[in-house]
């Protein structure tokens, strides 16, 4: 695959989406230089979500894990919290409520193309804990949503946007969430001069 064609996937969460964020995360990936090749609105079924988040033992345990870690990091127990101290069980909440909040309204499904597409877009984004992610970044300019927070909550967290992790996850969740049809090919008109 030519470097230039490499394409991941952004989803502009339910609370990106209410709150107005659209035109600024389409307008930071484009000035980057990177292209929406593909955009679309869509208000997902739990069915969908729950197939587009992995089920796997690992991915679960260590959302679980992570959030025993945000307990003990605030002095909290998570038994007490949660009810157990298992992270299969919390990961297996955790992931119940990032269900909810997916589809708790429509989101916006976005292919885009570009050199490194997979690592820009991520690093546009920025640390999936918006309080800790760098001013500049997507979530660290417009969210201060903590995972102790969340957790105290019972929620998921609202960090307005997800990306693809890695090319392969990429590819998965371009069939999944596009037909061919819907992608498009076209040349910005500065890719000459960029590349």
């Amino acid at each position: 695959m030519d470097p230039k064609e490499e394409k991941t996937i952004v989803l502009i969460k339910p609370d990106g989406v209410k709150r107005g964020l659209i035109g600024e995360i389409i307008s930071r990936i484009e000035k980057r230089g990177l292209k929406v090749i593909s955009l679309g609105m869509v208000h997902p079924t739990k069915e969908q979500i729950d197939e587009h988040y992995p089920k796997d033992e690992v991915w679960i345990k260590r959302l679980g894990q992570k959030s025993i870690e945000t307990y003990e990091r605030y002095g909290w127990d998570p038994k007490a919290e949660m009810g157990t101290n298992d992270p299969m069980k919390i990961g297996t909440e955790v992931r119940k409520w990032i269900l909810e909040y997916m589809t708790s309204g429509p989101i916006v499904k976005i292919v885009v193309e570009g050199i490194h597409s997979v690592d820009m877009v991520r690093k546009l984004v920025g640390k999936s804990i918006p309080a800790l992610a760098e001013m500049g970044t997507i979530r660290g300019d417009f969210s201060v949503d903590s995972a102790a927070l969340a957790n105290k909550g019972k929620r998921a967290v609202h960090n307005l946007i997800h990306a693809s992790e890695t090319q392969e996850e990429a590819f998965h969740e371009l069939s999944f969430w596009f037909s061919p049809e819907e992608i498009f090919a076209y040349k910005r008109a500065e890719e000459d001069i960029m590349f």
